[in-house]
């Protein structure tokens, strides 16, 4: 009985223990379930959109700088192909047989060429680089006159080698001044080949025989007056020579001498040292760089034998329409390259210069939007398209390693404008316009938003300067930029 009564108090408390241990279990799903179970209201409460809150940014007091950014190619500039005129060691004597043209020195990539530079040289014999406005078009001897002559005797003069009078015309002493410069460059100036000479000579031995049969016939007419004696005689042998026809044939002989002359003179005025076609070249602007050659050894020089820049390195760069009209020539720019190099240049050309902007100009070089537009006393516009891209060259006139990076890329920085010291600065996107015209910005102030009229300064890379205009706009007010 004793043992009964120890177990019974025992089984009770697990009893007890068990039904503890549900409620509490029934009682923390009940808080659980009470916690996810939500009432109509509180579900469409949860799923309502939050309360709408403008989006602001602060005002700025800054010095506001309005760029034009490019991305542009280094290059050296003012390019030009370079062509030979004729042939190099012929200046088209009569008769010469022309030996065909091979190269056999090539011009040298990068070097630079100064007047009377060699560019390069053909079947042995040099081609030269002078300075002229006009192309060599021909040979150039004696008896040749023109504005080609007159730039060749100023060349040879700038070189120490006075060739007399710079008149245009060719005579002995550009000759001498022409073989001169030759001499001193290492090779000989052109003279007659083997065929002039040979027609040379025959053209004096015509003068020396019509010579003769003038003398012959002025003795054997005087003879036959003589043995006739006189009018009316009768010769000792044959029949007597009447003087009419004694006339005929001195005048006969005469003409023949006198066509002699005229041939050898023409030739002679033509004989000499002469500068062939192909051996020169003029260029309008000197020293030239030799940016590349387009000949090899051993070809035959046809057409371009090389391209030539002058020393200055530009940046060419296309920049939309928008900004182009934002740029003038003389504009500073900043030009940066990717390994940091960082260098001053201008702008030198705004808008392209090729054949489509040269085309439908007078022959004075303008067309006549330009003229209206200059009687009007208006700039002309870059384009005749707002939207269309234009061109840009930048100048570096002291491009340091930069020269070294032709080829490359470069980022160009040009400032178009600069507002005076620092001003008040907000996104352009704060700013509104009203049904009048005026300008405003919404300021948000202890919970509310409140317009305050501005006037609107520079704009720059979407920030616009403003001028609180009757009311109050201080550095960090928060202005509203979207909601």
């Amino acid at each position: 009985m004793s043992r009964g009564l120890a177990r019974g108090p025992k089984g009770r408390g697990k009893q007890v223990g068990t039904i503890v241990g549900v409620v509490a279990l029934v009682g923390a799903g009940g808080w659980f379930a009470g916690t996810q179970m939500q009432s109509p209201a509180d579900a469409a409460a949860s799923r309502r959109p939050p309360e709408v809150r403008p989006v602001t940014v602060a005002v700025e007091h800054r010095k506001l700088t309005a760029t034009v950014i490019a991305q542009g190619g280094v290059e050296f500039g003012a390019p030009q192909g370079v062509s030979l005129s004729g042939s190099v060691g012929s200046a088209g004597g009569s008769g010469e047989a022309e030996a065909t043209q091979r190269v056999t020195k090539l011009p040298q990539a990068g070097a630079t060429l100064r007047e009377g530079s060699v560019l390069m040289q053909v079947n042995g014999r040099p081609v030269f680089v002078l300075r002229g406005s006009v192309p060599m078009y021909r040979s150039l001897g004696p008896s040749s006159s023109g504005d080609d002559v007159r730039q060749l005797q100023s060349a040879l003069r700038r070189l120490g080698h006075d060739p007399g009078a710079v008149s245009g015309d060719y005579r002995q002493g550009t000759a001498s001044a022409v073989g001169r410069w030759y001499q001193g460059k290492g090779f000989q100036a052109h003279q007659p080949g083997v065929a002039d000479q040979q027609q040379l000579g025959d053209l004096e031995a015509a003068v020396t025989d019509a010579q003769r049969a003038v003398l012959a016939v002025r003795g054997g007419g005087a003879e036959a007056g003589s043995d006739g004696g006189g009018k009316g005689g009768s010769g000792a042998s044959g029949p007597p020579v009447s003087g009419e026809a004694s006339a005929l044939e001195l005048r006969a002989a005469r003409q023949q001498l006198d066509r002699a002359n005229a041939a050898l003179s023409a030739f002679t005025a033509t004989y000499g040292t002469k500068v062939p076609a192909g051996e020169v070249v003029f260029l309008p602007e000197l020293p030239v760089r030799v940016d590349k050659v387009k000949v090899r050894l051993g070809g035959t020089p046809d057409g371009e034998v090389a391209t030539v820049t002058s020393s200055d390195v530009v940046v060419r760069a296309v920049v939309p329409g928008a900004d182009g009209s934002l740029l003038r020539e003389g504009m500073a720019a900043r030009v940066e390259t990717a390994d940091g190099t960082r260098v001053r240049g201008v702008v030198a050309q705004v808008g392209g210069t090729g054949p489509q902007a040269d085309a439908g100009k007078d022959a004075d070089g303008t067309g006549e939007e330009e003229k209206e537009e200059d009687e009007a006393g208006s700039e002309p516009d870059v384009g005749a398209d707002p939207s269309a891209p234009v061109q840009l060259v930048i100048s570096v006139p002291d491009p340091g390693t930069l020269k070294n990076q032709s080829g490359g890329t470069a980022k160009v920085t040009i400032e178009v404008g600069a507002s005076k010291g620092a001003v008040l600065v907000v996104p352009v996107a704060a700013v509104h316009t009203s049904a009048d015209g005026k300008a405003r910005v919404q300021v948000q102030r202890d919970g509310q938003v409140v317009n305050v009229p501005v006037t609107v300064g520079l704009s720059a890379a979407g920030q616009v300067e403003v001028k609180a205009d009757g009311g109050s706009l201080d550095e960090g007010d928060q202005v509203v930029v979207g909601r």
